[in-house]
């Protein structure tokens, strides 16, 4: 028989508390969004409000050798860290009119971009300007609506006649005819139905006097296969044509545009904004956070004091706790992002000195181990985020890749060995390309062993063709 009792355990259990949930989210947070949902808090949670801060303080760190030599060394024990205090747990009252750094207006009115017109707005606007009859508007403003934004026309005939129904019944003759009133817009191409129509449409716009007109006519009806395969040998001969009126005939095809829709696009350019600034110091390599991405918003205390212990004040002594929980999770990120930002400048700093082919292999356990986090933090903290360094912007996730066992026992990284695939194809005979195999020959004697089809791979995700079409290309 069961009998009920009473004990006591003692354990130990991770919760997800709200506090640690906050952190998390606003760890992964671009800086976009997380300047979106910052202003986001400061409309709900009366206990925050926007700080001014006139000085553009952030938390860097040097790197390298302590007596101002200008070589970089990797030191094998932890190098001295020179941190500016942010002020984060500076809570005093004062007005506020920016809720980021000083001056961080002026960079947005720097990058600042109007959204323009998009390609249908674009047509539809010209298409209302010419003299045409409310039937052929009608039918112009279909035809429109079916241009992709690339500028080509996707959809047949029929379906645009079905479009219209039932307010207008019309036929595959006047969809044609109103085809090549659209044709006539600009940007110079559009409503084509190929890229054949597309180029002669454009290539029809040239004064008829034009060197080489006929022949880039005839390319750009029959011959665009033998263009794109490089095949110009076979094109000279079928176009019975010299060099010098051949080359003249591709000059033309190739000034043309293959998606005319693209030259009107409404979208607004997007800028990378780098989370941290890496720079050459006398001292070595220095990082440091962009002081324009650093949230500037503090705890109101005025509310706070006036904050009792009545049950009327529940709400306020809530927000009060919301406030200070993300101050301490901004605090977490910013952090997390330099040691994460530090840890990844010391292990790659001969890239950073000599180029890609000195990127060395680097996973995420690497860098948790170093900063003792976990690795899903590391992978957060990366996500999203970029890194402004001498050889450019890269997102922190640039730096870790793959490797390949050396036959001394070392690894490669794989962007190190693309790299060298890209300087061998750079510096090679012309007339005398390296095949994959012969790459992954001269590989195996520097001490890098990668097989043939490894070799193919990389090479082309890089978009570099292989060696019979590189010499065709030389031939030509």
């Amino acid at each position: 028989m069961l009998k009920a009792s009473l004990q006591m355990r003692l354990g130990q259990q991770l919760t997800m508390t709200p506090q640690l949930q906050q952190a998390i989210r606003l760890l992964q947070l671009p800086t976009i969004e997380l300047q979106a949902h910052i202003r986001e808090l400061l409309e709900s949670n009366v206990m925050l409000e926007q700080e001014e801060d006139d000085s553009e303080t952030a938390r860097f760190e040097t790197l390298g050798n302590a007596e101002g030599s200008t070589e970089v060394a990797v030191p094998e024990t932890q190098p001295d860290v020179e941190i500016v205090d942010e002020g984060w747990n500076d809570q005093s009252v004062g007005p506020a009119e920016n809720p980021w750094s000083a001056g961080d207006d002026d960079r947005q009115q720097e990058f600042a971009d109007s959204v323009g017109q998009s390609l249908r707005e674009h047509l539809l606007w010209q298409l209302e300007l010419a003299k045409l009859e409310p039937r052929e508007q009608a039918i112009g403003r279909a035809i429109i609506d079916a241009i992709k934004d690339d500028g080509y026309l996707s959809d047949p005939f029929e379906d645009i006649i079905a479009t219209l129904r039932p307010e207008l019944e019309c036929s595959s003759d006047e969809i044609e005819a109103m085809l090549a009133v659209v044709q006539t817009l600009e940007p110079a191409g559009v409503g084509a139905r190929s890229v054949s129509e597309c180029l002669l449409l454009q290539l029809n716009l040239l004064a008829p006097d034009t060197p080489g007109l006929a022949t880039a006519r005839l390319i750009a009806s029959d011959h665009l296969e033998q263009v794109a395969g490089r095949e110009l040998a076979v094109l000279r001969r079928q176009l019975q044509a010299s060099d010098e009126e051949l080359e003249v005939a591709l000059a033309l095809v190739r000034s043309c545009h293959p998606r005319p829709g693209t030259v009107i696009s409404a979208s607004a350019a997007e800028y990378v904004v780098p989370d941290v600034f890496v720079r050459r110091t006398p001292r070595g390599w220095s990082v440091e956070i962009n002081p324009a991405t650093l949230p500037r918003v503090r705890v109101n205390q005025g509310y706070a004091n006036l904050i009792g212990r009545g049950a009327s004040h529940a709400t306020m002594r809530t927000q009060l706790q919301e406030a200070r929980w993300l101050l301490k999770s901004l605090e977490i990120r910013n952090d997390t992002l330099i040691k994460v930002a530090r840890s990844i400048v010391e292990r790659q700093s001969e890239f950073l000195d000599q180029g890609e082919e000195y990127m060395r292999p680097m996973i995420l356990r690497d860098i948790a181990e170093a900063i003792e986090m976990h690795e899903s933090t590391v992978s957060r903290v990366t996500s999203g985020k970029y890194m402004h360094t001498p050889r450019g912007v890269f997102e922190l996730r640039y730096f870790f890749s793959s490797q390949v066992e050396g036959s001394d026992g070392s690894g490669t990284s794989s962007t190190a060995i693309r790299a060298k695939i890209r300087k061998l194809i750079r510096d090679e005979d012309p007339a005398n390309p390296l095949s994959d195999s012969r790459l992954a020959e001269i590989l195996s004697g520097e001490g890098i062993p990668v097989a043939r089809r490894t070799v193919a791979k990389y090479r082309e995700t890089m978009g570099l063709a292989p060696s019979n079409e590189r010499r065709r290309a030389a031939v030509n």
